[in-house]
Protein backbone atom coordinates (compact mmCIF):
# COMPACT_ATOMS: atom_id res chain seq x y z
CA UNK A 1 0.00 0.00 0.00
CA UNK A 2 1.08 3.86 -0.91
CA UNK A 3 -0.03 7.17 -0.06
CA UNK A 4 0.99 9.66 -2.01
CA UNK A 5 -0.19 13.33 -1.12
CA UNK A 6 -0.55 15.98 -3.64
CA UNK A 7 -2.09 19.75 -2.64
CA UNK A 8 -5.61 18.51 -1.26
CA UNK A 9 -5.48 14.93 -2.73
CA UNK A 10 -4.36 11.78 -1.03
CA UNK A 11 -3.95 8.86 -3.14
CA UNK A 12 -3.94 5.29 -1.77
CA UNK A 13 -3.38 2.65 -4.05
CA UNK A 14 -3.77 -0.91 -2.71
CA UNK A 15 -2.68 -4.14 -4.20
CA UNK A 16 -4.96 -6.46 -4.47
CA UNK A 17 -6.03 -9.84 -6.95
CA UNK A 18 -9.15 -10.35 -9.05
CA UNK A 19 -10.66 -13.08 -9.67
CA UNK A 20 -12.62 -13.63 -12.97
CA UNK A 21 -14.84 -16.77 -14.12
CA UNK A 22 -15.69 -16.83 -17.62
CA UNK A 23 -18.85 -17.35 -18.76
CA UNK A 24 -19.81 -21.05 -19.65
CA UNK A 25 -19.69 -24.28 -17.69
CA UNK A 26 -16.12 -25.64 -17.54
CA UNK A 27 -14.19 -22.66 -17.67
CA UNK A 28 -11.09 -22.11 -15.33
CA UNK A 29 -11.44 -19.13 -13.21
CA UNK A 30 -8.81 -16.48 -13.97
CA UNK A 31 -6.92 -14.35 -11.67
CA UNK A 32 -5.00 -11.22 -12.26
CA UNK A 33 -3.06 -8.46 -9.90
CA UNK A 34 -4.59 -5.34 -9.59
CA UNK A 35 -4.14 -2.12 -8.02
CA UNK A 36 -6.91 -0.53 -6.67
CA UNK A 37 -6.78 3.26 -5.95
CA UNK A 38 -8.67 5.68 -3.51
CA UNK A 39 -8.57 9.38 -3.94
CA UNK A 40 -9.82 11.90 -0.76
CA UNK A 41 -9.61 14.86 -1.09
CA UNK A 42 -9.31 17.35 1.64
CA UNK A 43 -12.51 20.03 1.81
CA UNK A 44 -12.38 23.31 3.37
CA UNK A 45 -14.15 23.72 6.73
CA UNK A 46 -18.02 23.70 5.69
CA UNK A 47 -19.23 22.67 9.61
CA UNK A 48 -20.79 19.32 8.53
CA UNK A 49 -19.96 15.99 7.32
CA UNK A 50 -20.92 14.85 3.84
CA UNK A 51 -19.78 18.58 2.54
CA UNK A 52 -21.76 18.91 -0.30
CA UNK A 53 -24.94 16.41 0.14
CA UNK A 54 -25.63 18.14 3.72
CA UNK A 55 -25.50 20.98 2.54
CA UNK A 56 -28.02 20.07 -0.15
CA UNK A 57 -29.87 18.29 2.51
CA UNK A 58 -30.61 21.65 4.70
CA UNK A 59 -31.54 23.28 1.67
CA UNK A 60 -34.27 20.96 0.68
CA UNK A 61 -35.15 20.77 4.32
CA UNK A 62 -35.77 24.56 4.06
CA UNK A 63 -37.88 24.86 1.38
CA UNK A 64 -40.02 22.08 2.75
CA UNK A 65 -40.30 24.02 5.32
CA UNK A 66 -41.36 27.19 3.54
CA UNK A 67 -43.57 25.19 1.07
CA UNK A 68 -45.71 24.15 4.34
CA UNK A 69 -45.51 28.10 6.12
CA UNK A 70 -47.16 29.05 3.00
CA UNK A 71 -49.64 26.75 2.92
CA UNK A 72 -51.27 26.46 6.81
CA UNK A 73 -50.05 30.07 7.37
CA UNK A 74 -46.65 30.08 8.82
CA UNK A 75 -45.26 28.66 12.61
CA UNK A 76 -47.51 28.60 15.64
Amino acid sequence: MSTTRESEEIETTVETTDYRSPAGKDRELTKEKVGVVHLTRKRGNSGTCGGAIAGAVDSISKTIQSAKNAVWGGKK
